[in-house]
């Protein structure tokens, strides 16, 4: 097992348009992938609503027309179906060097279903993995949704689970492309939990079972000049 290493995070205090996010997220992995000694990073935040297709994605699995979506549409480069993303789900998007970690994509699926399984499991609840499937169930009801990609092992997307977020979005679209298999949210389980409770014992887990040693939060501003630097001025 190897040793922690150090991470940068971000953890951002108001929902994040998944553009924005994903921006982030190219600029860190770009900043690895130029310098192989440049720190990982964990960027914890709640999206604005959303759909984000997988790069092969099925569009059958919407169930409006693509070119009117009831909220915005994006088709980004990470593995999986169709999923859904509103204020009140956790999203975690962990950008790091995965050779320092097997170069296991398969492995480090595993690794993000763990930290959720070991978070249900401090509050009390079973959950499960679904053989063949990637994700985290608890009692048949799918609570968190996993996609990633990679660009030369250096890792970018991650994990979203709900908590406490209103899951009727998840009516327009069959979620991961699961027909018959609904999703469901921490809250109908644990009425005490929110996002904000929740959010720093996910981040425990999450170094823990990433062996990464987090430095404080780091602001937004950072981001948004890393961005700027390495991917050029944001589109309007």
């Amino acid at each position: 097992m190897q040793s922690s290493t150090t991470a940068n995070l971000f953890v951002a205090d108001a929902a994040v348009p998944f553009e924005r996010a994903w921006r982030w997220q190219r600029a860190l992995q770009a900043r690895l992938l130029a310098d192989g000694r440049a720190p990982e990073a964990l960027l914890l935040l709640q999206h604005e609503p959303c759909y984000t297709l997988g790069r092969g994605a099925s569009l059958e699995h919407l169930h409006f027309d693509p070119a009117d979506p009831p909220l915005p549409l994006h088709r980004i480069d990470r593995g999986g179906e169709v999923t859904h993303h509103a204020p009140g789900q956790l999203v975690l998007y962990p950008v790091l060097d995965l050779r320092r970690r097997g170069a296991d994509l398969h492995l480090y699926l595993r690794s993000l279903e763990q930290l959720v399984l070991d978070l249900l499991a401090e509050l009390g609840l079973e959950g499960e993995r679904v053989s063949g499937r990637t994700g985290v169930w608890l009692e048949g009801r799918k609570l968190a949704a996993i996609g990633v990609g990679a660009r030369r092992w250096i890792s970018q997307h991650g994990l979203a689970l709900n908590v406490e977020m209103p899951l009727d979005g998840f009516a327009a679209i069959t979620p991961c492309g699961l027909s018959g298999l609904p999703v469901g949210r921490l809250l109908d389980w644990r009425a005490d939990v929110s996002a904000a409770s929740l959010a720093p014992r996910l981040l425990w887990h999450a170094a823990r079972v990433l062996e990464l040693e987090l430095q404080p939060p780091r602001p937004a501003a950072e981001l948004e000049a890393l961005a700027e630097a390495l991917l050029g001025p944001e589109r309007p």
